[in-house]
C-alpha cells in the first residue's frame, strides 16, 4: 500500500472479527518494530505477542479494550537499557516509535489495530511475569475489523497545518 494511503486510512479499530492472522504477517509487523529508530540505536523495546486464551484472559483482566482481537502486542521498554541523560530517559519514546512502526505496517498489510494505554501496568507486569525494569507502554490489539467497524467521529477532525506549524 502507498504510505500516504496507510497514514490516511488507518484508524483505531474497536471491533474485530474472529479471524486468525497468519504468522508470516505477524512476523512482518514485528520486523517493522525491529527496524524502528531508537535513541543511540540501543533498542530497549521488548514486545510480547499474545495469542492464547490464557494470555487474553490476563489482558482482559487488566484492560477493558481488547475488543476481541485475535492477537495483542504488549509493547514495553527496558528502563535500565534505554539511553538516559541526567534524569531524562528515552524508554517511553523509543517504545512509542516502535509501536507506531508496527501499527503502520499492520495497516499496510491490511490488519487493523488500535493503540491502548488504558490498562493497569503493574497488574499487567504481574500477570505476565514481566521484570520490574521492563515497563509496559501500550497494548496493540491486531485483527481484521468487523464490517460495521467505523472510525470514531473525531478521527477525521484535524487542525490545519497553520495551527500546528510555525516557521522561524
Amino acid at each position: 500500500m502507498d504510505f500516504e494511503k496507510v497514514i490516511k486510512e488507518r484508524f483505531a479499530a474497536r471491533k474485530f472479527k474472529d479471524q486468525v492472522i497468519d504468522d508470516v504477517l505477524i512476523e512482518k509487523i514485528l520486523e517493522a518494530g525491529n527496524l524502528a529508530p531508537t535513541a543511540k540505536n540501543i533498542q530497549p523495546q521488548k514486545i510480547y505477542v499474545v495469542k492464547s486464551k490464557e494470555g487474553f484472559a490476563k489482558i482482559d483482566k487488566v484492560c477493558p479494550c481488547r475488543y476481541h482481537a485475535p492477537v495483542c502486542l504488549i509493547v514495553a521498554s527496558d528502563k535500565d537499557l534505554a539511553w538516559t541523560k541526567g534524569d531524562y530517559s528515552t524508554y517511553e519514546m523509543d517504545a512509542c516509535i516502535v509501536a507506531t512502526h508496527m501499527m503502520l505496517e499492520a495497516t499496510n498489510l491490511g490488519i487493523d489495530n488500535i493503540w491502548i494505554e488504558m490498562f493497569d501496568a503493574n497488574l499487567l507486569q504481574n500477570e505476565f511475569n514481566i521484570p520490574q525494569n521492563i515497563k509496559p507502554i501500550c497494548i496493540i490489539p491486531l485483527g481484521y475489523k468487523e464490517d460495521d467497524c467505523k472510525p470514531s467521529p473525531m478521527h477525521a477532525k484535524r487542525k490545519t497545518i497553520k495551527e500546528i506549524v510555525e516557521y522561524r
